[in-house]
């Protein structure tokens, strides 16, 4: 059987620097920081009292007040974003088969707000305390289950969790369903709300967050020799895959195709990945097999680049392992030095800057990158944008657990 192509009809997304697809666009190629210090709750205890949170949203828009309250912040942003893309496909649901229309949808943590919500209730209360709409507002399935229902989608319909990898896996799970012919549409992504005190002082606990408080908008900087942890961020990204013929007989129009994924695992340590990156090299060997492409056929690698001393030192090592010389002729660039990290939504939106890359022929920047690790010496498309014609592309996620997942983008042509 020949495997289907995959084209993408269809983006969304929520962001620290852009609450709509163009605005998060426009943030990425002019090099906005969405640093802060954190609104959503006290941090005088914390040692890390900044992230990139998402401003000024309205669940309202999206959706009912009553509805509202039964939901958690991460399905908020998802649902938002899965309108937007959907509404962006320009996609007649009355005219398409809703039973080969599925959904994907990832969070790396699910509820969290609602957990320690609940769970203060519980203590200051007891059982009795706690909300009927506990459990379905936290689990993180959930958003995936209220976009099928939202819109109907009886075709193939879960949640991914992998950390940071988490909406990689869901996007790459969709794009083999189509491939293999079990589904002609997936609307896929991520989301993630997990700006909240658990989770920060838990992090920080882990030693992996930056602690630049006087410096917060410089302080995710990967590959910067004074990259001290990563910041966290929050939002969503929703992305609408559609089998090729199907997209083109509804006139879609298409921004670039999936041609390629690579899936492995480190199984080395919970948090560490394994010297040279070795999980990281095999994935993204596997993109560009799955591909049948030649590995200098790759022009741009949106990088993992978390601002943690070892991911960016071992992604740099797997790059140059994979690609040998081509490595430095590769433009290669961290979204995350804008948007923070998005945890189990990053996938999401850091595909769809990749697409936007390729289509648009605009490289985002890493911004802060001040002063180059000299064992990180690969070009980061420092400070800012460049305009740079590209074919192909591929989008690193690495998540705790050594999850590890490399998407490979291709501009379309018919």
């Amino acid at each position: 059987m020949n495997n289907r192509r995959v084209v993408i009809t269809g983006l969304g997304a929520l962001t620290p620097i852009g609450n709509t697809l163009q605005e998060y666009w426009e943030g990425l190629i002019s090099g906005k920081s969405g640093a802060g210090l954190i609104t959503k709750f006290d941090t005088a205890a914390h040692a890390t009292k900044f992230a990139c949170e998402v401003k000024n949203f309205d669940p309202l828009a999206f959706i009912d007040k009553k509805e509202v309250r039964r939901m958690d912040p991460f399905t908020h942003y998802a649902i938002a974003t899965a309108s937007m893309a959907v509404e962006d496909s320009k996609i007649d649901l009355s005219k398409v088969n809703l039973e080969r229309f599925g959904v994907i949808y990832g969070s790396g943590i699910g509820g969290m707000v609602t957990w320690e919500e609940e769970h203060t209730a519980y203590i200051n209360g007891g059982p009795r305390r706690i909300s009927p709409f506990f459990v379905p507002k936290m689990i993180s399935d959930i958003a995936a289950g209220q976009i099928s229902i939202r819109y109907g989608l009886k075709g193939p319909n879960y949640a991914t969790t992998s950390a940071c990898a988490t909406s990689s896996h869901a996007i790459a799970d969709a794009f083999i369903l189509i491939q293999r012919g079990s589904a002609d549409i997936m609307l896929t992504g991520g989301s993630e709300a997990a700006i909240t005190p658990m989770a920060i002082g838990g992090f920080n606990a882990a030693r992996a967050l930056s602690t630049w408080n006087d410096r917060y908008q410089e302080a995710s900087r990967p590959f910067d020799k004074e990259r001290n942890g990563f910041v966290m961020g929050e939002g969503s990204g929703s992305v609408v895959l559609e089998e090729l013929e199907h997209a083109k007989k509804r006139g879609a129009t298409i921004y670039g195709e999936i041609v390629g994924v690579g899936l492995t695992g480190d199984a080395f340590h919970v948090t560490a990945p394994p010297p040279g990156g070795e999980g990281a090299v095999r994935s993204m060997k596997e993109s560009v097999r799955d591909a049948g492409i030649e590995l200098t056929a790759v022009d741009y690698i949106n990088a993992h680049g978390t601002s943690t001393e070892l991911n960016d030192l071992h992604e740099t090592q797997a790059i140059k392992t994979v690609f040998g010389e081509h490595a430095y002729k590769l433009t290669v660039s961290s979204t995350k030095s804008m948007t923070g990290h998005l945890l189990g939504a990053a996938g999401a939106i850091e595909s769809i800057a990749t697409i936007l890359a390729l289509k648009n022929g605009i490289i985002p920047p890493t911004i802060n990158l001040d002063t180059p690790d000299p064992e990180c010496d690969l070009d980061y498309t420092p400070k800012v944008a460049v305009k740079k014609n590209i074919k192909y592309a591929i989008s690193n996620t690495f998540g705790f657990g050594g999850h590890n997942a490399s998407l490979l983008f291709k501009k379309f042509e018919e």
